[in-house]
């Protein structure tokens, strides 16, 4: 009876041991699944995709558990097994499908930050500001890359704002036709197209571009700028604004953001790229910088020409402040820095950072690895032709080091026209050339039909962070967001570089150069 016994509590035993893994393992496998189901569409407040999709792995799961709970064999638990992958194959399947799919019309939340909600706002506010809130965008496909934004309101006293027949592929990452076949520079110029801010002008009412209809008028009357921007984070979150104009200043009224819809995104990624989707998307919309890329610089411009450059860094002059970097004091979180050199000392600085969908938050603050350069060894200079075109252009290195053995940072810009440069007063830095870092990236800020005549993958400008190897540094991590260039009012043959730090919020450093002859 013993020898009974024992044999038969061994099975319900066993069940009960594999009944609880299968458990973990379901709730596990749903936990999963559930982490990576993120809807690109307005669903119910309950009825989610993740949470579809976990519940039923879930239930899934136990069911499974009671089943064998009573009596395990072998291939029960490989029937088990078996559901349990064809569960979570089809759960990525449904996530795939809800992520991706599109309409030719499609109705998009717009969110809208109250005062209290976002105090770390930056922008130059009008007095109207939250006056004319409470819109939805309709966006409607005209054909492959052309879209219509249509932003309805939903109160009688705003207006109706359309963008017409918005080129959308201008705004989707694309390739240098010289970038495409090394896959290092191809994974960088993908990654720093999508993850730097392009904010586009439209202009007003009478642009071919912008309709505007009902409202109180003021809109109608009153709107100088309507914006487009595709913000510097993951694939697919973009923004709108609108400006007005106060005591001859442009500022801003309105401000929503929304998510362009990823399917089309994922269509004009395979447009311009010629590449698939489904190797990049993952760095796309979630950030994985390529450091320690080697970037083979001679795929870019060929030299013709190279000689070091006096150049001047002072760290003892004051820091220098103008345009958007004087309304980004507030983001910035410091102690008398005064000087360029007070950046380098190591003393605490960090900025705001900018989080999803597209704000600053100093409750996430962004550090900075300036003391792996703080200090200036050399500018090279160098006469290069792109493969974008036949005439001679520009490239200037800059060479830091850090003053612990950290190695050197070399940022190299480089596709640039010296001697069309403007020649600006030093206080007027934001007329310049004010660029992004990247391969074949568009300015910061640009009109749209700039940016139809100039498409960034036919740019030759680049602007990248080295090692002493060549190899990709990634800038962010260093709080560096790209150059500034402009010549001297004076002297025509001075060229004045500033750098940027991270998401623009200051310049860190002056560095004035005599370009040889």
């Amino acid at each position: 009876m013993q020898t009974l016994d024992s044999t038969s509590t061994r099975p319900a035993a066993g069940a009960a041991s594999w009944g609880r893994r299968l458990l973990l393992a379901g709730l596990a496998a749903a936990a999963v699944v559930a982490l990576t189901l993120r809807p690109s569409c307005d669903w119910p407040e309950f009825l989610t995709p993740r949470r579809l999709g976990a519940a039923g792995l879930a239930a899934a799961a136990l069911a499974l558990t009671l089943v064998v709970w009573r009596r395990v064999r072998r291939r029960t638990v490989v029937a088990a097994l078996g559901v349990l992958l064809l569960l979570t194959a089809g759960a990525a399947a449904a996530r795939t499908y809800f992520r991706y799919h599109t309409a030719d019309t499609t109705d998009i939340n717009v969110l809208e930050y109250g005062n209290d909600e976002y105090p770390e706002d930056p922008a130059e506010r009008s007095v109207h500001h939250g006056q004319y809130n409470g819109r939805r965008l309709v966006l409607v496909k005209k054909d492959a890359t052309h879209f219509d934004f249509v932003f309805e309101p939903q109160h009688p006293h705003v207006a109706r704002v359309t963008f017409r027949d918005v080129d959308v592929s201008l705004m989707t990452p694309g390739l240098p036709a010289w970038a495409q076949d090394d896959d290092g520079l191809r994974r960088v110029a993908l990654t720093d197209r999508q993850w730097n801010r392009q904010q586009v002008a439209f202009g007003g009412p009478k642009s071919p571009h912008v309709e505007l209809s009902g409202g109180d008028g003021f809109e109608r009357e009153r709107l100088v700028s309507a914006e487009l921007a595709k913000n510097c984070l993951n694939a697919g979150l973009w923004e709108v604004l609108l400006f007005t104009e106060e005591h001859g200043d442009k500022v801003l009224y309105y401000q929503g953001w929304f998510t362009f819809p990823l399917g089309h995104y994922r269509d004009l990624f395979e447009q311009n790229t010629g590449l698939p989707y489904a190797r990049h998307w993952h760095y796309l919309e979630h950030w994985i910088d390529p450091a320690g890329t080697p970037v083979p610089l001679e795929k870019l411009r060929r030299v013709t020409r190279e000689r070091e450059a006096a150049a001047t860094f002072d760290r003892a002059e004051a820091v220098i402040s103008s345009g958007e970097q004087v309304r980004k004091r507030r983001t910035t979180v410091a102690e008398d820095v005064v000087t360029w050199g007070d950046f380098y000392d190591g003393r605490p600085l960090c900025f705001a950072s900018f989080v999803p969908p597209g704000r600053y938050s100093l409750r996430q603050p962004w550090h900075n690895g300036y003391r792996r350069m703080d200090r200036f060894d050399k500018a090279v200079w160098r006469d290069v032709v792109s493969p974008a075109g036949d005439r001679p252009l520009s490239e200037l290195e800059l060479v830091f080091s850090g003053s612990a053995g950290s190695g050197l940072s070399r940022f190299v810009v480089s596709g640039f026209d010296f001697g069309a440069l403007p020649q600006l007063p030093v206080k007027d830095y934001p007329k310049g050339l004010y660029m992004p870092m990247g391969v074949g990236t568009p300015p910061f800020f640009q009109g749209y039909e700039q940016l139809v005549r100039n498409p960034p993958e036919k740019s030759p400008y680049f602007c990248l962070q080295l090692d002493e190897r060549g190899r990709w540094v990634d800038h962010h991590s260093f709080a560096v967001d790209g150059p500034v260039l402009h010549r001297d009012e004076n002297d025509p043959d001075r060229l004045h570089v500033y750098l940027l730090s991270y998401e623009r919020h200051s310049l860190i450093a002056h560095v004035t150069v005599d370009v040889p002859r």
